[in-house]
């Protein structure tokens, strides 16, 4: 046998015969979930139908404030403002302990892809919600309750759409989306 060949056969055999005396078992050291309960649990819940509530009330300037507030600021941990009353600036859960913590509420930031009357800095990738009032609900196009289901879910009448689904998913609650109807409706 040449040299080479002998050291090349003993790193083989060394391989072969060490490797049962170092082999560990991993299989316990790694949590390994199970990703289709993962992807299953982080699916959007089917499109969703929502009716405006007759409590909300679309003329009420806390509910147009609140609404301004949800739609112009990138809130939760990077608030700069403290929220206007009524909505939090923080979420409370319980652990199985009972103990609560609290986190930063992340609201809307619209502004980031919609542009409205006085926004600084207003998106242009969702549509341009200035003068929206006057342009398709003063002319009866659109609806109030069409403002609401389109913020609420807007999958219903654009399966495709890109928008948040804010009601369906919990991300807001039914008041929250009436405050941010008031605003969109309101006259600024």
């Amino acid at each position: 046998m040449q040299p080479k060949t002998a050291f090349l056969s003993g790193v083989a055999t060394c391989i072969v015969a060490c490797s049962g005396a170092y082999a560990v078992d991993l299989t316990k050291a790694y949590e390994s979930p199970n990703a289709s309960k993962i992807i299953k649990k982080d699916l959007l819940k089917p499109a969703k139908k929502y009716t405006m509530p007759k409590t909300c009330k679309l003329e009420d300037p806390a509910a147009i404030e609140r609404g301004k507030y949800i739609f112009h600021n990138l809130n939760g941990e990077d608030a700069k403002e403290t929220p206007p009353e009524g909505l939090s600036k923080f979420i409370e859960t319980k652990d199985k302990s009972g103990k609560v913590t609290k986190t930063a509420k992340q609201y809307g930031n619209c502004v980031a892809c919609h542009n409205i009357e006085g926004a600084k800095g207003g998106g242009n990738i969702g549509p341009d919600l200035t003068t929206y009032r006057a342009n398709f609900v003063d002319t009866k196009v659109r609806n109030t309750n069409f403002v609401y289901q389109k913020i609420a879910d807007a999958r219903i009448d654009n399966p495709k759409t890109h928008m948040t689904i804010n009601l369906t998913s919990g991300l807001f609650s039914p008041s929250e989306i009436c405050d941010l109807t008031a605003y969109v409706m309101a006259t600024k």
